[in-house]
């Protein structure tokens, strides 16, 4: 894969927005309710407005999406990017939970597990390639926001 990096990169980008894509996509399909759900739970007072979610996330998976698509075009495809599939997996799976499935308390437990693998792979990634590990932030920083929210939803709800 190293060499389809060095001769097909926007190849490569495209794997990765397609992947990072259907993440977004098994999300918003077990979510069409979504909104509606968010505004009948019970809140903390700093939740944010249902409307945010949507610009948030769009931005955040722009960025998770050329993240791992640097790394990869630097190294191609490495044991890092197991991990990065991982992350990926399990952000697919807290909308389901969530929502489609009302298991508020699963969620967390997804959602904590998400954070550990943002963790680790922004750690993974910032040993070989800086940038890409900073494109990370901006997720981790959301996804510990999300997880405080979600913890708040279990207790309140």
């Amino acid at each position: 894969m190293a060499h389809l990096a060095v001769r097909r990169p926007l190849a490569g980008l495209a794997v990765f927005a397609a992947a990072v894509a259907a993440t977004a996509v098994i999300g918003s399909l077990s979510a069409v309710s979504s909104a509606a759900e968010y505004e009948q739970l019970r809140t903390p007072s700093w939740a944010p407005p249902s409307w945010l979610f949507g610009p948030v996330w769009t931005t955040l998976y722009a960025m998770i999406a050329v993240s791992g698509w640097l790394f990869w075009k630097r190294y191609g495809a490495r044991r890092e990017l197991v991990l990065f599939a991982v992350q990926l997996v399990l952000n697919a799976a807290w909308t389901p939970l969530f929502f489609a499935a009302g298991r508020y308390g699963l969620a967390l437990v997804d959602i904590i597990a998400l954070l550990v693998s943002i963790i680790a792979l922004i750690v993974l990634f910032g040993r070989e390639h800086r940038p890409a590990a900073l494109l990370l932030v901006p997720y981790l920083a959301w996804v510990c926001f999300a997880t405080a929210l979600n913890a708040s939803i279990v207790s309140l709800n």
